[in-house]
């Protein structure tokens, strides 16, 4: 690895008692048979758990289906990826040749597991009480950043609500192109509704932020002509 696991521990102000473990977490399944894919099952379910009861003590007042909504905010692959890269989970990647050469190190799935993998691992090398501080500890300043405003429905689950209360198809979204380097990229999409003929455009730093440009965009323009 690129860089030593010691500024990694650093970062997450953890040590590990197994380094073995740590390593493990770090090796996609490109590597090999031996990888971090098990962990990486671990560690979402313990992050749910972990996102689910912050969420329960912060905001006492609010209801089942707006918890569920901020604690996908907080576990869905983009913040995921979003924490790894301010930890630099990338330079520690273990990937085969081809994801080596396809910028592995650099896509939000693979970083978002590698994420959820480590956490898994955190919790084996330590309990769940040890393992706790360091997931709220990572998702602290987003913890913090909720509001009222983060229990909003995004454009596309507002799309699909409006359509489906009126008995219509759901809408198709399609990737027109993507342009830029593999660090700044920027996706463009449309997303269709044929039994409207409308066909919206969107763009974002990502596929799913493009289709809810486009979504949002989309029912605007639904609302504006009931």
């Amino acid at each position: 690895m690129a860089i030593g696991l010691e500024r990694l521990e650093q970062q997450l102000e953890y040590e590990f008692s197994d380094q073995a473990l740590l390593e493990l977490a770090l090796t996609h399944r490109s590597r090999g048979s031996r990888n971090n894919e098990r962990l990486e099952f671990l560690g979402d379910s313990i992050l749910n758990h972990i996102a689910a009861q912050a969420l329960f003590h912060q905001f006492e007042g609010s209801r089942e289906g707006d918890l569920s909504r901020m604690r996908a905010s907080l576990v869905k692959g983009e913040t995921l990826a979003d924490i790894a890269r301010e930890l630099e989970l990338g330079s520690y990647l273990l990937l085969g040749p081809g994801e080596m050469k396809s910028g592995g190190h650099r896509r939000d799935s693979i970083l978002a597991d590698t994420l959820e993998a480590l956490i898994g691992a955190i919790l084996l090398d330590s309990d769940v009480e040890r393992c706790r501080v360091v997931v709220e500890r990572l998702l602290l300043s987003r913890l913090l950043d909720l509001s009222e405003r983060s229990l909003d429905k995004d454009g596309k689950t507002r799309l699909q609500e409006y359509l489906q209360s009126r008995g219509k198809s759901l809408p198709d979204y399609q990737l027109d192109r993507v342009e830029g380097e593999d660090h700044r990229q920027q996706f463009y999409v449309h997303c269709d509704l044929p039994q409207f003929k409308l066909s919206v455009p969107g763009s974002g730093s990502s596929r799913r932020k493009a289709e809810q440009m486009a979504a949002a965009a989309a029912l605007e323009a639904l609302q504006s002509d009931d």
